[in-house]
């Protein structure tokens, strides 16, 4: 009787939670359940989830979240159809220099050092509705022109010193066409977030 008294220890979550959440929120989404507001304030609670259990809300009302049969307090069992292994990512190292990027469909996660310089990284072909990609982008007295297309909702989860990313507000969309996680550490540096979008040709 004493051991009923124990109360359940709660177990953390990590990013591969998370990111198994924000893929059925995003499967979700693209079948028509969930609008662009409650895409977004959901994915907001998913990257902002400590435990497991503040995760399972989140999809118990969707089919798709069925599908990873969890109850609360047991932990997210892996995707086999799309491993965390075998996710698409990149990382790179720019060092007083600049070039042109642009990151290919799929890609889910971007990864840069920059010292003393910074690159044009445009995510336009790797977004899209219900996509989340996430760029950590670690610089020193650097920083990027990161150019994303109409509809993308930035989310900043950078930590600057000394510094810090400038969002225009022409790049800050509804979410529509997806949404761009900023990590990294930025000191006396920061990235300026751009429209991509180009004047129509006549």
């Amino acid at each position: 009787m004493a051991d009923d008294l124990v109360p359940q220890r709660r177990l953390r979550a990590g990013d591969a939670e998370r990111d198994e959440v924000i893929t059925v929120l995003q499967n979700a989404y693209a079948a028509g359940r969930l609008s662009v507001d409650e895409l977004g304030e959901r994915q907001d609670r998913a990257l902002r989830a400590t435990y497991v259990d503040e995760l399972d809300p989140l999809v118990d009302d969707l089919p798709e979240g069925h599908q990873l049969a969890r109850r609360v307090g047991v932990p997210l069992t892996p995707r086999p159809s799309v491993p965390p292994a075998q996710l698409p990512e990149q990382t790179t190292v720019t060092i007083m220099a600049g070039k042109d990027v642009t990151l290919q469909p799929g890609t889910r996660l971007y990864r840069n050092f920059a010292f003393w310089g910074g690159d044009t990284i445009d995510v336009s072909d790797a977004m899209g509705p219900g996509a989340v990609v996430t760029l950590e982008l670690h610089a020193i007295m650097a920083g990027h022109d990161v150019l994303v297309p109409d509809g993308v909702r930035v989310v900043d989860e950078s930590i600057a010193i000394m510094a810090g990313n400038d969002i225009a507000q022409s790049a800050k969309g509804d979410g529509s066409n997806g949404t761009l996680i900023l990590k990294g550490v930025l000191f006396w540096a920061g990235n300026d977030v751009k429209s991509a979008s180009r004047p129509q040709r006549g």
